[in-house]
């Protein structure tokens, strides 16, 4: 009897440690019991700063469309029918030295600056030396495009290009199908690649405090890894039904073994 006993409390014990807890599920859970307050303040997210391979969209503007058709290129000349595509083949790519090259400015250095630095250099240039201020020159200055890439514990893996300012990694994400049942929402990994170097950090999703982090903005390039929980290694389940399946299934071989043996 005191065998049997212990069995149970064994099998028990396996089943409900082999489970994926709820609360490592839930994204954004206010840990702290103490506090009071619900409104968290995210980070401000810091100016993205263009890096090798980036590819911008440019758009010139004036009161006579003439006067800038040809610091354009063809496409961008139509705004009617601009699409996605269209903004990577005609935008304008950061080469490996860090340089653009714009119809009529030639090679402009980019690199390590934010969008609103090249807003207000090129149109320095413009007026400078094209225009005088009467021309009402207005620049534009995107992205093509925010692209990051999702690998690991997570529905739909790959490379997303989002048509968008701002991305938070809760998006991002969401983008990608969400994160298994098997993945570690408290220890999610960022790569980011900045001008200086490429920055690691890890953020606790499962925790509300994670907006105010630096990372939960998401940037262009940035790299997410969700790594598994252990209970995927272990193979016994994610649910209490799972694992007692596994258990009975376990001990349905070990009795079968043994009585082949017996025999």
């Amino acid at each position: 009897m005191n065998k049997r006993i212990l069995f149970i409390l064994v099998s028990i014990g396996l089943i409900f440690t082999s489970c994926v807890p709820i609360k490592d599920l839930i994204y954004l859970q206010k840990k702290d019991k103490s506090e009071t307050a619900t409104a968290i303040n995210p980070v401000s997210a810091k100016p993205y700063r263009l890096q090798i391979n980036d590819v911008i969209s440019i758009s010139i503007k004036a009161n006579d469309p003439k006067l800038v058709q040809i610091f354009s290129s063809s496409n961008q000349q139509n705004e009617i029918g601009k699409n996605d595509v269209s903004l990577y083949f005609d935008g304008f790519t950061v080469n490996d030295h860090g340089n653009i090259r714009m119809p009529v400015l030639e090679e402009l250095n980019v690199v390590g600056y934010t969008l609103d630095e090249v807003r207000l250099l090129i149109e320095k240039r413009l007026l400078e030396e094209y225009f005088n201020k009467e021309a009402s020159i207005f620049v534009t200055v995107k992205l093509a495009g925010l692209r990051y890439t999702v690998n690991g514990e997570i529905a739909s893996p790959g490379t997303k290009t989002l048509y968008q300012e701002k991305l938070t990694i809760m998006e991002a994400i969401a983008n990608s199908g969400d994160i298994t049942v098997t993945g570690d929402r408290k220890n999610v990994t960022i790569l980011r690649q900045t001008p200086a170097g490429t920055e690691m950090h890890s953020i606790d999703l499962t925790d509300i405090k994670a907006m105010q982090s630096p990372y939960y903005y998401i940037q262009s390039n940035d790299y997410i890894y969700i790594k598994p929980l252990k209970q995927k290694s272990w193979g016994t389940g994610k649910t209490g039904i799972e694992s007692l399946s596994t258990i009975l299934s376990l001990l349905a071989l070990v009795t079968t073994t043994i009585l082949l043996l017996r025999n």
